[in-house]
Order: C-alpha cells, then sequence, then structure tokens
C-alpha cells in the first residue's frame, strides 16, 4: 500500500510520520516493517524512488532543479545529496555523462 502510494506520487508528503498514520501504526514499527520486508527504512525507499524519478526526469532532458521539483526533492540541494550517496556524480554530471540525444538534436537530425 505504502509502495504503491510512494511509486504513484513521490512528490505527496511521504514523511515518516504521514507514512505510519496511513497505515495505522506507529513511525517506529512502520520502521521495523519496512526493514523486515525490504530492507530499508521508509525514508530511504522514499528516497530510492525519487530517486528514480529524479533520474528519468533528467534523461528527458529536464534540467536538475526541474528534476528535484517533479519528483518529490525539497530542493536541487536535496537532489544532489542523493546523487552523491548513490552514484558519486551530481545531477549535471549525471545528465552530461549519460545523455544520448536531446530532443532538440533529435528533431534537427529527423531520429
Amino acid at each position: 500500500m505504502i509502495q504503491d502510494a510512494v511509486q504513484a506520487d513521490p512528490t505527496a508528503d511521504h514523511g515518516l510520520e504521514a507514512l505510519a498514520a496511513r497505515v495505522r501504526v506507529s513511525p517506529r514499527h512502520l520502521t521495523r516493517m519496512f526493514r523486515a520486508e525490504l530492507d530499508t527504512t521508509p525514508m530511504k525507499y522514499v528516497e530510492l524512488i525519487r530517486f528514480d524519478r529524479a533520474k528519468a526526469l533528467l534523461d528527458a532532458g529536464h534540467n536538475a532543479t526541474e528534476a528535484a521539483s517533479l519528483s518529490g526533492f525539497p530542493s536541487y540541494e536535496s537532489l544532489r545529496r542523493a546523487f552523491a550517496r548513490h552514484l558519486g556524480l551530481s545531477p549535471t554530471q549525471y545528465q552530461q555523462r549519460f545523455a544520448t540525444t536531446t530532443p532538440t538534436s533529435r528533431a534537427r537530425t529527423g531520429r
């Protein structure tokens, strides 16, 4: 239930208290459930979903600030820290390193 809600709308309020209230358990119990089922914490799970969404947005040509906002990170700095933790790169470095063809260059080349 929580996993579906986070994936459906990563930008929503997915703080620990809000997630625990959604399933009517204490934040501590929710954390225990996540560790038992997914071997992670609720907040790390939310960050991972937002991180994956931000990567997809960067791949689609959005700039890092837009990607942060549209994926649910509270700021560019939060997104940058997540990228550093997961990839050892900034969002801009990721985009430069892994960018294929941008939509505007595809239009010019007719691909």
